[in-house]
């Protein structure tokens, strides 16, 4: 009997209407188009403004588009993992809600936290059930409502970060086809440089902490970039590096979009050309947990089987990774 290999068979995807441009922005905080463009890359992002819709309501109509897209019944769904930094609420899971509002009435559900390494790390978990042998279609959505913690007035995170999700079927695959290889890595002397402190068990907001704007995202720039430029290209060096893989192998760098530079500086690390270096972060910047499967929706067209595929990422914790994966169908 061959080995069971986890592969993606389907992708979908939702990012709201609203773009949050950055000629907006500059009527909003001390900043401006080229400031904004020549550092990170980003012209606009999309921004979920309706009241009392979160990350559910994104997760939900990412995995609607990948149902449609698909044709499958929601109920042959045996798990659903939402990876994501921005749940609905503490409690319950957004992972939950989000499987019975689609229609999964069969699959148990969790969600998945690890900053904007968390749909790297859902793949190899949605990849583990997959190759027990025990699950035939696990279904994992990468969302978050970034602007539900975004304070507008503070240029080193308003311009950086958008709202969106992305999903991903996964499936066994007999012909070896899908994710082969993966190297994870976190460190939690990290968390000082980027956080959401307070609303944590640590941290409970209280009067004076919102009133101060605490509950809002934080992050220590140069610090972040610097560690996010090593370790996102050293893990992409070394996973082809023990695959035997040269950039003539490699299809596609599907990297976290957090920002042009450090995408561009794990590309040319391992001196790869810059037509196979998936780039959406000017139309939606940073969505935490949705870049990686919004890239593979924006480029699903261009992809087909067999191509070889580096997967990499960088988050708070600190927390990084990257995974090679074969792709397993033309479009």
């Amino acid at each position: 009997m061959s080995k069971i290999t986890a592969a993606i068979t389907g992708v979908g995807a939702y990012v709201p209407e609203y773009v949050l441009t950055n000629q907006i922005l500059e009527t909003m905080v001390d900043t401006n188009d080229e400031w904004i463009t020549a550092r990170t890359g980003i012209k606009e992002r999309r921004i979920l403004k309706e009241d009392g819709k979160g990350t559910s309501y994104l997760a939900i109509k990412a995995a609607q588009d990948l149902i449609n897209k698909k044709g499958i019944d929601p109920k042959d769904i045996e798990l659903v993992i939402v990876a994501t930094a921005t749940p609905d609420m503490k409690a319950a899971s957004t992972a939950a809600y989000t499987a019975t509002n689609i229609g999964a009435t069969n699959a148990f559900s969790f969600d998945l936290e690890a900053a904007c390494s968390s749909f790297l790390f859902g793949m190899s978990v949605a990849a583990r059930y997959i190759e027990s042998g025990k699950y035939k279609n696990v279904l994992l959505i990468g969302a978050d409502k970034n602007s539900s913690f975004i304070n507008y007035k503070d240029r080193a995170t308003c311009i950086i970060f958008g709202d969106g999700a992305g999903a991903v079927l996964f499936e066994p695959n007999q012909e070896g086809l899908g994710l082969q290889d993966e190297l994870l890595r976190s460190n939690g002397e990290g968390r000082e440089f980027l956080q959401a402190t307070y609303g944590g068990s640590s941290y409970p907001i209280n009067e004076n902490t919102f009133k101060e704007g605490k509950h809002y995202v934080f992050q220590e720039g140069r610090t972040v970039f610097k560690n996010a430029v090593f370790n996102m290209a050293d893990v992409t060096e070394r996973i082809m590096e023990r695959n035997q893989l040269t950039n003539d192998d490699i299809a596609w760098l599907a990297a976290h979009q957090a920002n042009k530079r450090i995408i561009e500086a794990t590309a040319n690390r391992v001196e790869l050309d810059p037509t196979k270096v998936m780039m959406n972060i000017h139309k939606y910047g940073n969505t935490t947990s949705a870049t990686l499967p919004l890239l593979l929706h924006d480029y699903e067209s261009q992809l087909k089987k067999d191509d070889k595929i580096i997967f990499a990422a960088f988050g708070g914790g600190f927390t990084w990774g990257s995974i090679y994966l074969t792709w397993a169908y033309n479009s």
